[in-house]
């Protein structure tokens, strides 16, 4: 279903019946560029502070009358389009001061990594709403791990575009001003959102022990309905537009219609029929991805240097990227160096975009200051998942319920 910049979801009065009117649609997105906004959204996951479960929907504890919820329960916040990051990260802290208040009086607390560390899927509350309950019973037919994106994630990284019940994300949406602009930085963020995901990863735990994966959320979504996650192979041709990713959204299945108030089972279904990462930060670096992304795509130098960067991307290494980096993250081997090599020079594009963007706060600081966290992972060498995993064997002494105390939000 379309969704508005600030998120919310919108219905079209008037149905749609020829082909020619959804190109339109994807044209009349355009903006010049002293229009483009910044949408930031992300998800957390509650719990009770007492025993640590997942908070339920009802009851004296729910949170039905609360909060907006994905399947799960998990929190998320669908941010307004705004003019700078300096924006969108006093709207985020306002956000997540006003959920702690609530969360306080509640019980709960919010913890902010791509996979719930702790719990299975079937300690996690299923959410009673309709359409929760037809993506739960499509799921098992599209792959083996759907279940757990829905449950137990909470990572989803949206830059030109993902959320279930064991994972949480973090995303940017962005505008663009032609159709050539569009391909330019779909194409952009399709290679370099294996870097975003290793720069992000936060999900090392599974029930409540390391999984092996540094990014265990990613790694679920490759094994999650293939028709719409992956790679898109065919952004890359030659001709790619607006009318070739209309001709792709037409043929992926649907969960479901939605027809006066109603949601209505159309999962498997063509659209044709109708005509129709980055895992979750810490509080303190939610701002960090949209940096990156609007350092990399808001600028016309950075935008060219980052297509050059990726330009020569076989298919094959593209893959290669997306399946090797939940495991190792900044530790994958490319080409003759690693990943993090790669990754420092797309955070140095992006720094300089921010910088030639100049759009400053009151103190006279660019958008460039919220890159810090990124420049500090790539200097260690470690990520926000490694950094757990020693406290895990270290001080925590295998003990995952710490990481409830230490970083909930």
């Amino acid at each position: 279903m379309p969704r508005c910049a600030s998120g919310r979801r919108v219905v079209a009065e008037t149905p749609i019946t020829e082909r020619a009117e959804l190109v339109h649609v994807l044209a009349s997105g355009e903006k010049p560029e002293a229009q483009w906004r910044i949408g930031t959204e992300h998800e957390q996951f509650g719990f009770r502070l007492d025993d640590l479960r997942p908070p339920t929907f009802d009851g004296e504890r729910g949170i039905e009358a609360s909060v907006t919820l994905e399947p799960a329960g998990q929190l998320e916040l669908s941010g307004a389009p705004l003019h700078t990051i300096h924006d969108t990260c006093v709207e985020v802290g306002s956000h997540l001061n006003e959920v702690k208040q609530v969360a306080d009086q509640l019980g709960l607390g919010f913890l902010g990594m791509g996979f719930q560390p702790k719990w299975s899927r079937e300690a996690m509350p299923l959410m009673p709403q309709d359409r929760h309950k037809i993506m739960q019973a499509y799921m098992p037919n599209v792959g083996a791990l759907g279940l757990d994106m829905m449950t137990r994630t909470r990572t989803r990284t949206r830059t030109c575009t993902c959320t279930c019940t064991c994972t949480c994300t973090v995303q940017v949406n962005l505008d663009y001003a032609s159709e050539a602009d569009m391909v330019k930085k779909f194409r952009v963020s399709l290679a370099l959102q294996p870097i975003a995901t290793a720069l992000f990863a936060d999900s090392p735990f599974t029930e409540g022990k390391p999984n092996g994966y540094l990014s265990y959320r990613s790694h679920i979504w490759i094994d999650t309905d293939a028709d719409r996650t992956g790679i898109l192979d065919f952004v890359f041709e030659d001709g790619f537009g607006y009318e070739r990713y209309l001709d792709y959204l037409l043929d992926v299945p649907m969960y479901f219609s939605y027809h006066d108030g109603t949601y209505i089972d159309a999962s498997g279904q063509s659209f044709r029929d109708f005509l129709r990462g980055a895992d979750a930060r810490p509080w303190g670096r939610l701002c960090a991805l949209s940096a990156f992304w609007v350092g990399l795509l808001y600028d016309d130098p950075a935008l060219d240097a980052a297509w050059d960067l990726v330009k020569d991307f076989s298919r094959s290494e593209r893959h290669a990227l997306r399946d090797g980096v939940p495991r190792h993250a900044l530790k994958l081997p490319f080409r003759n160096d690693s990943v993090q090599n790669l990754a420092t020079e797309a955070v140095k594009i992006a720094l300089a975009g921010l910088r030639r963007r100049a759009r400053l706060n009151r103190d006279v600081q660019d958008e460039s200051r919220f890159l810090e966290p990124l420049v500090e992972i790539l200097h260690s060498g470690e990520t926000a998942a490694e950094r757990k995993l020693a406290l895990y064997h270290g001080v925590w002494q295998g003990d995952i319920d710490r990481v409830f105390g230490e970083f909930a939000y």
